[in-house]
């Protein structure tokens, strides 16, 4: 791991475990913060045998360096046990960029960051836009990110820690009820579609957004580029040794199978 690079830590604990966690953030020097609800799916009969009664979830995001991760990571242990069944789990995810100099400043404030290279991971092909807005601005954001050619996202509610700080770094007083927009997108259209963001949907604007990104090292389900530039010729099914006839007027030779032109073995 390397100590001065940008992480995205994502913490995952019960509603009155995360007090704790988020006091030892403090202390710790971490006070920026973006929360969310969510439901535990573990078995019933996991949580009897551990004797966990609580299903309901907290998620909490927040931006740290390598080496505070280190140190938080310490205090996980030493201080809140979170070895311990029920207490929670937490980890980090390399960032690859933040939109804009005083907003990085803003989400790091407190570690000693200093910028190095863009991202510790090189040559992904996707990155995960993660825009962090004013509740109820939404479309703002999304609009914005359409106009450099996001097809969607994926919309989660949240509540902002440390909105104190804004107003130092960004020079606006920013709300505690947020929208956390999550975007996949082809890497050459990142800074695109993040300047985008941050011109039509930032700090100064009503949405207030910060963005950064995630690399993306694989994704199934989502058309990012043409099916073609997807698909290896390998993982078409091959059609060899089978029988059949064409349907009559298809204008193919009978016994031949309809298949691409590329794929017709060599006579």
């Amino acid at each position: 791991m390397n100590h001065k690079e940008l992480y995205l830590m994502m913490t995952i604990t019960g509603r009155e475990q995360m007090q704790a966690f988020m006091k030892m953030y403090r202390d710790k020097g971490l006070e920026t913060h973006c929360l969310s609800l969510g439901h535990g799916t573990a078995d019933k009969l996991y949580m009897r045998l551990l004797a966990l009664n609580e299903s309901e979830k907290m998620v909490c995001m927040s931006v740290v360096t390598g080496r505070k991760w280190l140190e938080v990571k310490k205090a996980m242990h030493v201080r809140l046990r979170i070895e311990t069944p029920g207490v929670g789990i937490a980890f980090i995810i390399p960032l690859s960029a933040v939109g804009g100099k005083r907003e990085l400043m803003f989400l790091t404030d407190g570690q000693g960051y200093e910028k190095g290279e863009e991202t510790i991971m090189k040559g992904t092909e996707q990155e995960l836009l993660v825009v962090i807005g004013n509740q109820g601005y939404n479309e703002q954001i999304m609009d914005a990110a359409r106009a450099a050619g996001a097809r969607g996202g994926t919309v989660i509610h949240a509540r902002g820690t440390g909105q104190d700080k804004a107003e130092r770094f960004l020079g606006i007083s920013l709300a505690s009820e947020k929208d956390v927009i999550l975007i996949v997108t082809p890497s050459e259209k990142k800074n695109e579609m993040m300047q985008g963001i941050m011109r039509s949907a930032g700090p100064g604007t009503k949405a207030g957004a910060v963005v950064f990104s995630l690399p993306v090292t694989d994704t199934a389900g989502m058309t990012l580029r043409p099916q073609s530039e997807e698909l290896e010729e390998e993982d078409i099914p091959k059609t060899e040794g089978m029988e059949t006839s064409a349907p009559q007027g298809a204008g193919q030779p009978e016994g031949e199978i309809p298949v691409p032109a590329a794929e017709v073995p060599e006579a």
